[in-house]
């Protein structure tokens, strides 16, 4: 219930209320500390908890921390909105694609076709993809994947990721 979407707009509405209320009732302190409270809590509907403390976990290459945080999400589909569902099952991806990639090729398709706001998350789930498929031995599903990401990539950040892996891609 806790993890709903909808929950946490429903304690903001409340916290914003009290706010204004404590502000006609000349409260001015509580009517600031409540619309503080309601500004939080803003944020951690546009951001989720769990994926920011994955985001924490996956910087530290903890791998196993960053899944268990995101486990803790039961149903992504009622507790996140659009774009953290899609973050969600990117991380998802990542994780998985050190241990079973048809499960990893799963979860980043699934980020994909869900929307991922930044271009640049948009390629890195492009190139890992890449990448589950090269280990398949589907290179031009992967070529096109690279080219796309390539094409995606306009700060260069994977510019290094794409070009190794387009050369093993040519040793297939």
């Amino acid at each position: 219930m806790f993890q709903h979407k909808y929950f946490k707009l429903l304690i903001m509405a409340l916290l914003l209320g009290l706010s204004v209320w404590q502000f006609v009732e000349k409260n001015i302190g509580n009517g600031i500390f409540l619309l503080i409270l309601a500004i939080i809590v803003l944020f951690f509907y546009i951001r989720n908890e769990y994926i920011l403390m994955a985001y924490l976990r996956m910087r530290k290459q903890d791998m196993e921390g960053a899944e268990k945080w995101l486990r803790k999400i039961n149903n992504p589909s009622q507790a996140l909105i659009k774009p953290q569902q899609a973050s969600y099952y990117m991380m998802l991806g990542l994780i998985h694609s050190g241990k079973n990639i048809n499960q990893a090729e799963k979860y980043l398709r699934k980020a994909l076709k869900t929307g991922l706001i930044l271009k640049q998350e948009e390629a890195l789930a492009k190139l890992s993809l890449a990448g589950v498929l090269a280990a398949k031995r589907r290179k031009r599903e992967a070529l096109n994947l690279l080219n796309e990401a390539k094409k995606l990539d306009k700060k260069g950040l994977l510019r290094e990721n794409i070009q190794m892996l387009k050369q093993q891609l040519k040793r297939i």
